[in-house]
C-alpha cells in the first residue's frame, strides 16, 4: 500500500538490476515513478543500467502510487483476505476501511494517462513547429528503439501495421510504478479504451498482478492529436523473461 514506504530489499535490488541490463539498450524520452520508495529505488536501478539516459531526470508523481489499503496497510495478505471474507467478499475487489476502492484507483490511473498522452501532442506539435513534420524521425538511430521482448511478440504487433514506428515515436516513456495500480490500469485500458491483447494471452495473465518488476509494453496512437481516441495496443504483459 502507501502507507509502509519500505525501501527495496536485497532481491528488489536484483531485480531491478536485472531489469536496468534488459532495458539498457532502449531509449527514453522521459521516466515517471511512484514517489514511494520501493519504486523510486526501481527507477533509479533501471536508468543507472540504461546506455542512452543515465543522466535522464525521474519525475516523480503521487498518482502513480500503490493503491491504499486502509487498516490493512502493513499487515499480511492473509488478514486482507480474512476482512474481505468477513464481509461477504473477495480481493480485489474488497475495499478495507480507510482504503481506495477500485474506480479511485482506476481514476488516477486514468488522469495520469491523460497527462501522458497531452504530453506526448505537445511534443509532436514542438517538433514540428521547430523542424517540420518532415524531419521527425532525423537523427533518430533505429536501435535507440530496439526492444527486448521482439522476440516474443509478432512484428505485426509491435508495428501495429507500420514498418517506420520504430523511427517516428515522439515519447518513449517509461513508467514505474505497483501490481495493484498497475492492474487497475491496464483494466482501463482494456475496458475503457479498447486496448488490443496479443492473441496468446489468457484471461487469468489480463487479471493476474504482475511480478515484481515485470514489463508491460504499450504503443499508444493519437491520430491527428486527438486526445479522446488514443489507439492502444499491448506489445507484451508482464514480460520477466529477465528474472
Amino acid at each position: 500500500g502507501q502507507g509502509v514506504d519500505e525501501p527495496l530489499s536485497a532481491t528488489g535490488f536484483r531485480q531491478a538490476e536485472a531489469a536496468g541490463l534488459f532495458l539498457s539498450n532502449v531509449k527514453f524520452t522521459h521516466v515517471f515513478s511512484s514517489d514511494l520508495l520501493r519504486a523510486k529505488q526501481t527507477a533509479a536501478t533501471i536508468l543507472g543500467k540504461n546506455k542512452f539516459c543515465k543522466d535522464l531526470e525521474i519525475k516523480y508523481d503521487t498518482r502513480l502510487r500503490e493503491r491504499k489499503y486502509g487498516v490493512a496497510e502493513g499487515r499480511p495478505l492473509t488478514d486482507l483476505k480474512a476482512m474481505a471474507k468477513a464481509a461477504g467478499e473477495q480481493c480485489p475487489s474488497f475495499t478495507p476501511s480507510g482504503g481506495e476502492t477500485l474506480d479511485e484507483v482506476r481514476e488516477r490511473a486514468r488522469d495520469f494517462f491523460e497527462f501522458l498522452c497531452q504530453l506526448a501532442v505537445e511534443l509532436e506539435q514542438k517538433e514540428q513547429d521547430m523542424h517540420g513534420a518532415a524531419s521527425r524521425s532525423s537523427g533518430t538511430s533505429e536501435e535507440q528503439f530496439v526492444f527486448p521482448w521482439t522476440n516474443h511478440c509478432s512484428e505485426t504487433e509491435l508495428t501495429s501495421g507500420n514498418g517506420e514506428a520504430s523511427k517516428t515515436l515522439d515519447a518513449n516513456i517509461l513508467v514505474v510504478s505497483h501490481g495493484a495500480y498497475m492492474r487497475n490500469w491496464i483494466g482501463y485500458f482494456v475496458s475503457d479504451l479498447n486496448c488490443a491483447l496479443p492473441t496468446n494471452l489468457t484471461k487469468s495473465q489480463l487479471s493476474s498482478v504482475s511480478p515484481n518488476t515485470g514489463v508491460s509494453h504499450f504503443i499508444i496512437k493519437l491520430e491527428n492529436g486527438n486526445l479522446l481516441k488514443p489507439e492502444i495496443t499491448c506489445v507484451c504483459l508482464n514480460q520477466d523473461s529477465h528474472l
